[in-house]
């Protein structure tokens, strides 16, 4: 599953779940393009990159800003000199009551969870085109794109949303070569996770913990996911081993939904 000097740009790389796919992929050999608006964070990332004696550069960008992704793909080719998978990781998730929820909450989140997953498409498709050459697009789903959660409706319907433009864009880009595929995690041990568990108790009294402790009860494989369960799927589809595969969202959640 060798990436040997492929370039490959990750969104939302400063912290969780992009930081290890990004040290994953880097591990695996690849150059990698770092993108958040967490400027320290991803710095810090970058050297962890270096130290494994791959390169690495950062760009500061906002995913929902459509002119922002298609300069972060230019800066990735410029900087490392080719230009070969986009994962749009970059997201954030929501918890509210569905009586709750307001016009403002539905353009925050579907303007990063949807918006810039398109754009991202849209960048890194086009620049495979000017390129010439074959591409992978693998985007950020997640459980909830298989079963909507109460409390995580518009979560749901942007992670939703992910997997259907994952199968448009698949069937749109094959004849160019390029395939687009998404991966969907599960209960992952990240400042997400800790977010949400908070605003569960605040909205459901639990004890600050709780709702953590019971998703993870029910994940088969025993325990919460890590960061790098999630990166070694991600490597995957990255590599050439995946060549055949586009249009999937692929489950990787121990055992919560099964498809």
């Amino acid at each position: 599953m060798a990436l040997n000097n492929k370039v490959i740009l990750v969104t939302g790389a400063a912290q969780g779940i992009g930081r290890g796919i990004a040290l994953r992929l880097a591990k695996e050999g690849a150059n990698i393009a770092l993108v958040d608006l967490k400027k320290e964070k991803l710095a810090d990332v970058a050297k962890e990159i270096e130290a494994l004696g791959r390169k690495a550069t950062t760009f500061a960008a906002d995913v929902s800003k459509r002119e922002e992704v298609f300069a972060a793909v230019a800066h990735a080719e410029a900087e490392l000199g080719g230009f070969d998978v986009m994962i749009n990781n970059a997201g954030i998730a929501q918890v509210k009551p569905i009586a709750d929820v307001r016009q403002e909450d539905m353009d925050l989140i579907f303007k990063i969870n949807v918006d810039g997953v398109m754009w991202g498409i849209q960048a890194a498709s086009e620049k495979f085109q000017q390129r010439k050459q074959k591409g992978k697009i693998i985007n950020a789903s997640s459980i909830a794109g298989h079963d909507g959660f109460a409390m995580l409706g518009v979560y749901s319907a942007t992670k939703f949303a992910v997997r259907a433009l994952t199968q448009a864009a698949a069937k749109e880009y094959a004849s160019s070569g390029i395939t687009v595929n998404a991966y969907c995690p599960g209960i992952v041990g990240t400042d997400m996770w800790v977010e949400i568990d908070e605003r569960f108790a605040e909205i459901t009294g639990a004890p600050k913990g709780e709702t953590y402790k019971k998703y993870v009860e029910g994940i088969a494989l025993g325990r919460a996911q890590t960061p790098d369960d999630v990166a070694g799927l991600v490597a995957f589809l990255a590599s050439d081993d995946s060549d055949y595969i586009t249009g999937q969202s692929i489950l990787t959640d121990g055992g919560i939904v099964y498809r």
